[in-house]
């Protein structure tokens, strides 16, 4: 399948390759596919990703083929000449990389969890242009991903970007992890300059759910995308179910849409407008209401009252159910918004209940 046009965001970019490097066979065919399809279309694969060594869960499982995966990378960029990359977990994967001249490296979401680690590979890096990209920590912790971030800036002078792959929530159905996308949005917004990507092979966990996962990163304009590749997905020794094959690949991106990142119309204009003042006027409600909640707080103190009150609160959320209900609002959202503003009231109250009498 060739595609001759869609409208490419400039400096889009574009990794794709096995969950392991398995074998330089494996990896050939990889590169072999690539490369034709980098002649035929205009969105180019710009990296051959492939994993060296894989962090299981459990012992027992397939761990990578360490090192001698490099080689095979090594082999299939001087053959094919295209560039490749593969996840780092501490300093001894950082200088392998560097002596087999790998061109980008990784960090996983376990590693990235871990400031320890993170100190050690940026120490690796002092001085090295390797680019860098960042994925985000298992947890949904914005803190941890900055600080990976800015530990590896202070040490690298290369290229650093972050990779949105998805937060290790206890239900996440029905993906294997859970998007959060507006922590990605916060990601872009705290660093406007770095590059964010989207893996959407661990977000979803399996093939089916690449082209919605993929469709709404291009959506919330991201950036660049890495996708899972493999000649054989099912015979894969790791994550085989969120693998895709050459046929499924052409075809998801065939129906990729890029959309006009910069644009207005006069109506979009003054709907923002109203927009703006809807936020200042809630802004100044919920001043409002966190004011008289620490009224409140005073007369249970006063009273020797308990901050929580149980039966209140569970009448105040079926009623503001109830309204969203009858405004069309999704219950889940009105749920988080209101757990929000709970936590916030018991803190402000607590505050109060818990500071001596003058």
């Amino acid at each position: 399948m060739s595609l001759t046009s869609y409208p490419i965001r400039p400096g889009f970019l574009f990794f794709a390759g096995p969950c392991s490097a398995e074998s330089l066979e494996q990896l050939q065919t990889v590169a072999a596919f690539l490369c034709r399809w980098n002649q035929e279309n205009p969105l180019k694969v710009k990296v051959l990703r492939a994993g060296a060594w894989k962090p299981r869960t459990r012992p027992g499982e397939f761990e990578g083929r360490g090192e001698e995966a490099l080689a095979w990378l090594a082999e299939v960029k001087q053959e094919w000449k295209i560039a490749v990359g593969t996840e780092v977990a501490n300093a001894k994967h950082v200088e392998a990389c560097l002596k087999h001249g790998i061109d980008m490296v990784w960090t996983g979401a376990r590693t990235t969890a871990n400031p320890f680690l993170m100190q050690e590979i940026a120490s690796a890096l002092e001085g090295c242009s390797l680019p860098v990209y960042i994925k985000n920590p298992i947890s949904p912790d914005l803190g941890l991903w900055s600080g990976g971030v800015e530990r590896i800036a202070r040490k690298s002078k290369g290229k650093i970007g972050c990779i949105h792959r998805g937060f290790g929530l206890y239900n996440p159905e029905p993906y294997r992890n859970a998007p959060l996308w507006e922590l990605a949005v916060e990601m872009k917004r705290l660093y406007p300059d770095l590059p964010l990507l989207c893996d959407p092979s661990h977000i979803g966990g399996k093939r089916e759910y690449l082209a919605e996962i993929s469709q709404t990163a291009l959506d919330l304009e991201m950036d660049g995308l890495m996708l899972e590749l493999h000649p054989e997905p099912d015979k894969a020794l790791s994550d085989a179910k969120q693998q895709i094959d050459f046929p499924g690949f052409e075809e998801l991106v065939s129906k990729w849409v890029f959309k006009h990142k910069e644009g207005n119309s006069s109506r979009m204009t003054q709907i923002r407008c109203i927009l703006d003042e809807i936020d200042d006027e809630l802004i100044q409600l919920l001043g409002r209401r966190m004011r008289l909640v620490q009224e409140i707080g005073n007369l249970k103190k006063d009273a020797n009252l308990s901050v929580l009150q149980l039966d209140r609160w569970n009448a105040v959320v079926e009623r503001a159910l109830s309204q969203a209900r009858q405004q069309g609002l999704d219950e889940n959202f009105v749920r988080s918004l209101l757990h929000c503003i709970h936590a916030e009231a018991l803190r402000l109250q607590r505050d109060i209940v818990n500071k001596p009498f003058d």
